[in-house]
């Protein structure tokens, strides 16, 4: 059974020491950061851009995975990859040329992929798998951490990992949203390589101990 990349959101961090949060995060034993940008447009809030990314980038070696929930991802991808970025997500429908997207995070050297909310249509956008490095499978609605995961979005989770095999695409797949301790193992058991956890890994007791439980998930 292989072990679960286990991907903190900085979202649930301490946005008034955001170094030391992604400091914590390299310590407690976390494998990737997962950083949610969020452009008030594609989703209703606001989180932060290049600077933090930049900033946080000089506080850990760890991947700084970097998913851009914003409207027209392709004017800011390049700026993003500048910053520190090691992958680069997007949402294909909030994109006026999601093809262009992939290939511009592509010539800056970077991992790149996509990301789906539970109400848009995989089918339309598997002719972009090829140029994937990781496709991201929203468990919950974009835009605000703390919800609960919907079950049923796990099968699109099995879908995308199916899928992949079939076209023979070394991609991972990532599930975001409401991923607790509780229920990592049936997340895990979808095929994901890496899944990302916010509230569960800040608001535990014990963060390394959550952040190991997660990871071998599929061994318990």
């Amino acid at each position: 059974m292989k072990k679960i990349l286990v991907a903190p959101s900085i979202l649930s961090g301490d946005f008034g020491n955001m170094g030391k949060t992604v400091e914590d995060c390299t310590a407690w034993g976390a494998d990737i950061i997962h950083c949610d940008v969020m452009d008030g447009v594609y989703v209703p809030n606001f989180t932060f851009g290049m600077p933090m990314i930049k900033a946080i980038r000089e506080h850990t070696n760890l991947p700084l995975d970097v998913h851009l929930m914003m409207t027209e991802p392709e004017k800011y991808v390049e700026r993003f990859a500048d910053a520190g970025a090691d992958i680069i997500t997007f949402h294909p429908e909030a994109s006026k040329d999601p093809f262009k997207a992939l290939n511009l995070i592509k010539a800056k050297g970077k991992r790149c992929g996509l990301a789906f909310n539970p109400n848009v249509k995989i089918e339309d956008y598997e002719y972009l798998f090829i140029d994937c490095d990781m496709i991201v499978v929203m468990t919950v609605y974009a835009g605000y951490g703390g919800q609960k995961l919907i079950p049923e979005c796990l099968d699109r989770a099995k879908y995308i990992v199916s899928r992949l095999q079939s076209l023979g695409i070394d991609a991972l797949v990532e599930i975001d949203g409401g991923v607790t301790e509780e229920n990592s193992k049936e997340v895990a058991l979808t095929g994901a390589d890496v899944l990302v956890a916010g509230s569960a890994v800040f608001k535990s007791s014990d963060k390394p101990k959550t952040i190991q439980l997660i990871q071998n998930a599929l061994l318990n």
